[in-house]
């Protein structure tokens, strides 16, 4: 008689909130109650007061963060950056990312659980409103499948209402970010005429987000997040992740009374399955692609560890080294050299950052425009200066040659330039034709603000040669 062999792995070919068919299971999470659920929501409602007050905190008079993608501004902690500042941000987004390789290989998706927008939006904020308004799961399933009734709209329209509510505040705190609350509060309230495209993108957003916590939902996290991907390749049997100790839980038995227990500690009750906002069973192993380690399944074992008196942490913060081995977590040559690689990367990111230039200025010969030849043997090349200002003070600017010896005419006097801004101006550049070093000489012009030397700028200037 064959018998039918079951693939321990099949779980893996397949994620479980898409059936056979390939439709979508709907996910009804039960409330997490407990001591961690306790902790991440302080964490989560910490990140959220930093989230929408950061538009209107400042440092020195400007944003914490803003980043205007339309105008390549960017200001982070009070710094203003430009494009010019480009490999500045570059090698301070290299370290970042390191630093989150590193740390998903020392302790997995612990981000995802306790820090990402995604789950604190979704988990602290839209699920919360959900169990308050339609009850725990078994209510909201027993409400999706009732007919429309006048408790089904009242309970439903409420809730998509406030839903919209809050996609639309969390629109407006986005967009703060990217063009900043004085324009943000323009855009609000002067005429719609005015702002087409500005309320255009307030609309768009909040359509997004009230379609991605009222409807996506898990599915950007086992569908969409690229992290949840890459974890695969990070993650060893080292990395400390959400685990079912297997060891102490085989094989499991549902707990029967008056009868003496030869099983494992695991009951089979569920709890662990039900709570799961992915709708995974973290007994299948760990590692697995949906676990967003927000330790719900921690909290709802140990709650029926402790009824039946059994010792917790059943499903705990572990390695799978850990709980195979009973090894004790140790540093390992990757996370060294990984460790290396970011202490080298930040060393760099603050080297630039301590010496950067508040004003940067770009001084370039105007197209198409040969040298002239002045009196007294004088020889001049016309330039276009572009100045950028990282500060919040406006300057005065003059302009001094000072390799080799020379002169600086402006075009039009009183080159000012103003905070946060730009300045363009036009100059002539004239030196003794006896001072040049054949047709092409390196000179060196000096960007002043009154006395005080704030740039300097090389170009080539042109002449007849000797």
């Amino acid at each position: 008689m064959s018998q039918t062999v079951v693939d321990k792995d099949a779980f893996r070919d397949s994620i479980a909130t898409v059936d056979k068919e390939g439709k979508r299971i709907w996910v009804y999470p039960k409330k997490p109650v407990g001591k961690l659920y306790e902790y991440r929501k302080l964490v989560s409602y910490g990140f959220l007061a930093l989230l929408f007050s950061g538009p209107f905190l400042k440092i020195n008079g400007l944003p914490v963060l803003l980043l205007n993608f339309p105008e390549r501004k960017f200001i982070i902690f009070g710094m203003i950056f430009w494009p010019q500042d480009f490999f500045i941000l570059l090698l301070g987004f290299l370290a970042f990312v390191v630093f989150i390789i590193l740390f998903t290989i020392v302790y997995g998706r612990l981000f995802c659980g306790w820090v990402c927008p995604q789950t604190i939006f979704l988990e602290m904020v839209f699920r919360r409103i959900e169990y308050w308004i339609e009850g725990d799961h078994t209510k909201q399933k027993a409400l999706d499948k009732a007919d429309w009734n006048s408790e089904k709209i009242l309970k439903k329209g409420a809730k998509h209402s406030i839903f919209l509510l809050i996609s639309f505040v969390i629109a407006n705190t986005f967009l703060a970010y990217i063009i900043g609350v004085e324009a943000l509060k323009a855009i609000v309230t002067d005429s719609p005429s005015n702002h087409i495209g500005g309320l255009s993108s307030l609309l768009i957003f909040t359509g997004i987000f009230y379609w991605v916590f009222a409807r996506f939902r898990e599915q950007v996290c086992t569908i969409v997040c690229p992290y949840g991907r890459l974890q695969g390749v990070m993650m060893d049997k080292k990395t400390t992740v959400i685990a079912y100790d297997y060891v102490r839980g085989e094989p499991r038995e549902k707990l029967r009374k008056n009868q003496e227990r030869t099983a494992g500690d695991c009951i089979d009750c569920h709890q662990c399955v039900q709570v799961c906002p992915t709708g995974i069973d973290i007994r299948n192993g760990a590692q697995q692609m949906e676990c967003i380690n927000c330790t719900a399944c921690i909290d709802a074992c140990n709650n029926i560890m402790e009824m039946i008196g059994k010792p917790k942490d059943l499903i705990k913060y572990a390695s799978e080294e850990n709980i195979a081995e009973n090894k004790p977590f140790r540093i390992t040559g990757r996370m060294k050299s990984i460790s290396a690689v970011l202490v080298l990367l930040l060393a760099g990111f603050v080297t630039l950052l301590a010496t950067r230039s508040n004003v940067d200025a770009t001084i370039l010969r105007t197209p198409g425009m040969l040298y002239q030849k002045t009196a007294q043997h004088r020889i001049s090349n016309l330039y276009n200066i572009s100045i950028i200002n990282k500060t919040t003070t406006s300057l005065p600017i003059t302009l001094r040659l000072l390799e080799p010896q020379g002169t600086i005419k402006l075009v039009r006097d009183n080159l000012v330039l103003p905070e946060q801004g730009l300045a363009e101006g036009v100059f002539f550049a004239e030196i003794p034709q006896s001072a040049l070093q054949g047709t092409s000489t390196e000179i060196k012009i000096g960007v002043y603000s009154g006395d005080k030397l704030i740039t300097t700028e090389k170009t080539k200037f042109l002449g007849p040669g000797q």
